[in-house]
């Protein structure tokens, strides 16, 4: 072989190898989101049956129960992408505070601990505790839970004995059923802060 031949070989080599590794994605290829997983597919969502008795697990009540108060949440926002399971504890003297904590569960991702803490104001007085079965929705990976959630103003309500009311900050939808909350409904006026770690601040 003469040097002229072997230099035309060597540059086809090396068109070949560029065409291989710089060839553009089509339209529609796609690129893997760290916040969608590696197939950059969007989370999984949950079906009615799944937490009806999720929920009836972590509420400590009956699945009728909690049927009714889930079929409210699907009709107005459909199948969430995750749930959080947890207990809380408030008291209020007109103001008051709430503070809880909770695991949040993903399809195929492991329980995320959680805690969470707020004012409130309300026209209500004592105390208690309740257990606290929390629907997400738009939420697409765990950290996104990690900031402060504002009630949304008229969302409180009574459905099949367990209070439910809906928080929202930004495109992402929380509406925790809470069992045992008897009075202090009319205290969920104000905003949780959803933190890695529990602080004695409510703020």
């Amino acid at each position: 072989m003469d040097r002229r031949t072997l230099v035309l070989s060597g540059f086809a080599a090396m068109g070949a190898s560029a065409c291989t590794t710089l060839t553009p994605a089509g339209p529609g290829a796609t690129q893997p989101n760290p916040a969608t997983g590696p197939t950059g597919q969007p989370p999984q969502t949950y079906t009615m049956d799944e937490i009806v008795s999720q929920g009836s697990d972590a509420l400590g009540v009956a699945a009728e129960s909690v049927g009714a108060a889930v079929e409210r949440v699907f009709r107005d926002y459909g199948q969430p992408t995750a749930y959080l399971a947890g207990e809380e504890a408030s008291a209020a003297i007109t103001i008051g505070a709430r503070y809880g904590q909770g695991l949040l569960y993903m399809k195929e991702r492991a329980g995320t601990p959680v805690f969470w803490q707020g004012p409130s104001v309300g026209f209500d007085m004592g105390g208690n505790a309740s257990r606290v079965f929390t629907l997400c929705y738009n939420l697409e990976y765990p950290d996104a839970i990690f900031r402060r959630f504002p009630g949304v103003e008229g969302s409180a309500y009574l459905v099949g004995g367990l209070g439910v009311n809906y928080q929202r900050a930004e495109n992402i939808v929380l509406a925790p059923i809470r069992a045992g909350v008897g009075l202090r409904l009319g205290a969920n006026i104000g905003y949780l802060v959803y933190s890695r770690q529990r602080n004695i601040l409510p703020f």
